[in-house]
C-alpha cells in the first residue's frame, strides 16, 4: 500500500493555513494516485465536512476552493457564505482570497467534478479546469491561475478546527527535571511481581509509519542520554520492519539492562493478505516466535516449522500490547484497518493481556503542541483525537507522545511524556502477571 503524501511545500502550506484560524489539514484525495475523475473525487470527498481543494499547474500556481458544506451529489445549488476561492504563487507574499458574490450560490453539488461556477475542477473528467470568472466568484484569470488551465495535480483536504487551549488540562503532569529523574528511577528499579519473570515483555502493534520502531529508539535515547537508532525506522509505503525483534534498553552506554523488552513487528495494512498476519501476532503473544524471525508473505508460522518455539514459559509471553497510531491519521483510519484492529483486540482480550494505545506525532498534528509540548493536555484537538481513537479501537487508555525523529538533542518534556507512558505500561504488565499468579494459586488449591 503506497503512502499518499501532500505535494504542498512548507511555504505553500503555511500560506494556505494563514487563510484559517487554528486548523489541521487531512489529505483525502490525490488525483495522481486516485484518478483525475469525478467518481474518484466523490468516493473520497463526499460527506467529509469542511474541505479545501488544492490544484497545481505548470505555471507555478497553487489555487482552489474552500467550502464548509458537504459534497453529497444532490444536484442542487449550495449556498455557503464562508466559501472562498484562493490562489498562492511564489511572487505573492500573501495568498489571494476571493469571497463569493452576494446572493449567488457557492457551488453546484452534482455528480461531476467540483463546480464552483467560476472554477470547475476535473472538467469532463480530465486533468484540467474550466475558468469562468464572474459566476459566483469574480477574479482576474492571470492572478488566479496564470491562464494555465491544465492541472499537474489536484488534492482535496478535510479542514479540521483545532479549537483553543483548555484552561485546565484534561490530564495532570509535572514538567520538571525532578519528575524525569523520578520516572527513570521507577522504571530502572521495576521488578515484575512474579519472581520467575525477569522482564516485562511489551508488544508494539500498529500501521506502517505510525512510529513503533521510533518509540523504541526514543525510549532508548532517553536512557542512553543521547540520540540512538538501533531499530530501523522510516516512512516508506511498505513496512521497514520485516522481522520480529525484541529490544533491550540499557541505562547509559554499557549500563545495566532495564527490566523491559520492547517487541517490534511488521506494520499492519488494511489488505487482508498484506502486512503483519494476525495468526503470527497470536503466536508472538503466546511466546512461540523467536527473536529475528523473518515474517513470510506466504502465511503465518506453522507449529511444524523449524522456527516455531513449542515449549514456552511466562517469560516468553507478551504481558502488554501497545497499539501505536499516528495522531495525524486518526480521522483517516479506514474501515478495513479498523476491522483488523477489532479482530486483534478480540484475540488479545481472550488471552487477558492488557492493551494501551500510543498516539504519536502529536506535534505534527497540532501546531499549538508544536509550539510548546506542555500544551499537549491543554489541547482541545489532541483531547478530541484521543477520544476518537479510544472509541474507534475500543480501548480506554490512550497516551499521547512525541517520538524523536529529526532532533539532535534530547528534550526534557518529550522524555517526560515517553517515560510516563512507559511507567503506565509497566503497571499494566504487572496487572497481567498478577492475574497469572492468582490463576496459578487457584489451580494449586484445586489440586490439593
Amino acid at each position: 500500500m503506497s503512502a499518499v503524501t501532500s505535494r504542498l511545500s512548507q511555504d505553500e502550506q503555511k500560506k494556505l493555513l494563514s487563510l484559517f484560524g487554528h486548523v489541521r489539514l487531512h489529505l483525502l484525495y490525490k488525483a495522481s494516485i486516485h484518478g483525475f475523475n469525478a467518481g474518484a473525487f466523490h468516493g473520497r470527498c463526499d460527506r467529509q465536512g469542511p474541505t479545501i481543494i488544492v490544484a497545481y499547474n505548470a505555471a507555478g500556481f497553487v489555487f482552489g476552493a474552500f467550502t464548509l458544506k458537504d459534497y453529497t451529489q444532490c444536484n442542487q445549488y449550495i449556498h455557503d457564505e464562508e466559501a472562498f476561492l484562493y490562489s498562492i504563487s511564489a511572487e505573492r507574499k500573501h495568498p489571494l482570497r476571493v469571497g463569493g458574490l452576494a446572493g449567488q450560490h457557492a457551488f453546484n453539488d452534482g455528480t461531476g467534478g467540483p463546480h464552483f461556477g467560476a472554477l470547475v475542477f476535473l472538467n469532463q473528467n480530465r486533468a484540467e479546469i474550466l475558468s469562468n470568472p464572474g459566476t459566483s466568484f469574480a477574479f482576474q484569470p492571470e492572478e488566479m491561475h496564470g491562464n494555465d488551465l491544465v492541472l499537474t495535480e489536484l488534492e482535496v483536504y478535510r479542514v479540521e478546527g483545532l479549537g483553543d487551549l483548555l484552561d485546565k488540562p484534561w490530564r495532570s503532569i509535572h514538567w520538571s527535571d525532578m519528575k524525569k529523574e523520578e520516572l527513570m528511577t521507577a522504571i530502572q528499579t521495576y521488578k515484575p511481581c512474579i519472581r520467575t519473570v525477569n522482564q516485562a515483555r511489551v508488544l508494539l502493534v500498529g500501521p506502517i509509519g505510525a512510529g513503533k520502531s521510533s518509540f523504541f529508539n526514543s525510549i532508548n535515547s532517553a536512557f542512553r542520554g543521547n540520540m540512538t537508532c538501533q531499530a530501523i525506522a522510516g516512512t516508506a509505503g511498505k513496512s521497514v520492519t520485516t522481522q520480529f525483534r525484541t529490544y533491550t534498553i540499557k541505562a547509559g552506554r554499557g549500563g545495566k539492562a532495564l527490566p523491559l523488552l520492547l517487541c517490534d513487528t511488521m506494520g499492519l495494512e488494511d489488505s487482508a493478505d498484506a502486512g503483519l498476519d494476525i495468526e503470527d501476532l497470536v503466536n508472538i503473544c503466546e511466546g512461540h516466535i523467536k527473536d529475528r524471525y523473518q515474517f513470510s508473505a506466504s502465511g503465518p508460522l506453522l507449529e511444524s516449522a523449524p522456527g516455531y518455539k513449542k515449549d514456552v514459559t511466562l517469560n516468553d509471553k507478551i504481558h502488554c500490547v501497545l497499539y501505536v497510531v499516528d495522531t495525524c491519521k486518526v480521522s483517516l483510519l479506514n474501515q478495513k484497518i479498523l476491522e483488523k484492529f477489532a479482530i486483534i483486540r478480540k484475540k488479545i482480550n481472550q488471552r487477558g493481556i492488557p492493551q494501551v494505545v500510543l498516539m504519536t506525532k502529536i506535534d505534527r498534528a497540532c501546531p499549538l503542541v508544536a509550539e510548546d509540548l506542555r500544551n499537549v493536555y491543554h489541547s482541545v484537538y489532541i483531547q478530541r483525537m484521543a477520544r476518537q481513537l479510544s472509541e474507534s479501537l475500543g480501548i480506554p487508555c490512550v497516551l499521547p507522545v512525541k517520538n524523536y525523529s529529526e532532533e539532535l538533542e534530547l528534550d526534557r518534556d518529550a522524555d517526560i511524556l515517553l517515560l510516563s507512558a512507559l511507567e503506565l505500561i509497566l503497571n499494566y504488565s504487572d496487572s497481567f502477571l498478577e492475574n497469572q499468579e492468582i490463576a496459578d494459586e487457584e489451580v494449586h488449591k484445586i489440586k490439593l
